[in-house]
């Protein structure tokens, strides 16, 4: 199993330097880390990013306000269609699709990939397919799996994972490849957890954004603190996620390494971990 880190979209969103004051980051700005993998059923997709579709303005499924506010550079080159194509692979080989949730920066590149399975948690698709609220009716883009998706839902139960609930028997995945419930930024919210042989790997999706909050105390700056608290659908669940998170971390030291989907800093130190 060869596990490879993408960009699959950098988004420079308004106030970037209130929000995204990294001192270790001239440009602050956020990613879209997803994982490919390669397996034995074929290649495995861990969130899709930004998709083909969305960089042209004529067939983009992404709304304004989401533009406006998350500013978006909808690259062509950080597609992940376009990365697998680098690394000799075609559409056809990406088999699975796990998402962590379906916010559009995270289900856009859905569409490359029609013949993929989707895993997805049964209360995210729910979600996304029948909102509650406004927030919901807002936050998703229905255009980006209606072309046919080949959604496999689950239920956010299951065997126990390191003090974490786990969805295991995924269907068509191997057995390394688990969901972990995580709700609160969403309320089907996920991260994907991957037994790499040698450790874990826990892509914790929007459990959080900042690589401060799995520290000891948790630092994050006030502006995406705040992001997050607006963004949540159940924000005592997202900090309560959180605590259990960096007390994972401090269990498992190097067997588990947790990252998120947003922070340039932990894709940069997950790609030179993953490096021979």
């Amino acid at each position: 199993m060869r596990v490879h880190h993408l960009n699959c979209g950098t988004m420079c969103p308004v106030a970037a330097r209130w929000l995204l004051a990294h001192p270790e980051d001239p440009q602050p700005h956020l990613v879209c880390h997803c994982l490919l993998v390669e397996t034995s059923v074929g290649l495995v997709l861990v969130d899709t990013g930004f998709g083909t579709r969305d960089r042209d303005p004529a067939t983009s499924t992404l709304a304004r306000d989401f533009c406006a506010m998350s500013g978006p550079r909808l690259s062509p080159e950080e597609t992940a269609l376009a990365q697998i194509r680098a690394r000799g692979f075609r559409a056809e080989d990406v088999r699975h699709i796990i998402l962590t949730h379906l916010d559009p920066d995270h289900a856009g590149g859905l569409v490359d990939f029609p013949g993929a399975k989707i895993h997805v948690l049964r209360a995210e698709h729910d979600a996304a397919n029948n909102p509650r609220s406004f927030g919901e009716r807002r936050r998703y883009r229905k255009q980006q799996w209606e072309f046919g998706a080949d959604f496999r839902l689950y239920e956010a139960q299951g065997e126990a994972w390191k003090g974490f609930d786990a969805v295991r028997s995924l269907d068509g995945l191997p057995p390394e490849f688990l969901m972990v419930p995580l709700r609160g930024h969403t309320r089907g919210h996920a991260g994907v957890a991957i037994d790499c042989g040698h450790g874990w790997l826990l892509h914790a999706g929007d459990a959080y954004f900042y690589h401060g909050e799995m520290e000891q105390p948790p630092q994050c700056t006030s502006g995406l603190s705040l992001f997050q608290r607006v963004m949540a659908v159940d924000n005592a669940q997202r900090v309560l996620n959180q605590s259990r998170l960096r007390e994972l971390i401090k269990s498992s030291g190097d067997d588990v390494r947790v990252f998120s989907a947003h922070d340039s800093c932990e894709l940069a130190k997950q790609r030179a971990l993953s490096q021979p």
